[in-house]
């Protein structure tokens, strides 16, 4: 079974490669979904695919790249409609900032 977790990461998240870290974590595991930058300073991201896998994923977001720090990670679920949001034909996309 799938599920979609939505999560927005706040501390030292931009300009430390926690998008890279993200992706590549992503990509290793199987994950689906995507991760960006947001004007507010925090990043967040989306994740789907199984429970256990997604569940890793939103547990190394909060750990994120040497470099970075997590103050707050704030995690939802998601809807599929969110989803949309990764590019065609990618299974993790590294969107623009919003």
């Amino acid at each position: 079974m799938s599920v979609v977790r939505h999560v927005s990461v706040r501390g030292r998240v931009q300009g430390v490669g926690f998008r890279a870290f993200v992706e590549h974590e992503a990509l290793r595991q199987g994950v689906g979904g995507w991760v960006r930058n947001r004007r507010d300073g925090t990043v967040e991201a989306l994740f789907v695919g199984r429970q256990t896998t997604v569940a890793a994923m939103v547990d190394a977001c909060r750990r994120g790249p040497i470099g970075g720090r997590v103050d707050a990670l704030y995690e939802r679920d998601a809807s599929d409609d969110e989803l949309k949001l990764r590019r065609p034909g990618e299974l993790f996309s590294v969107l623009p900032t919003a």
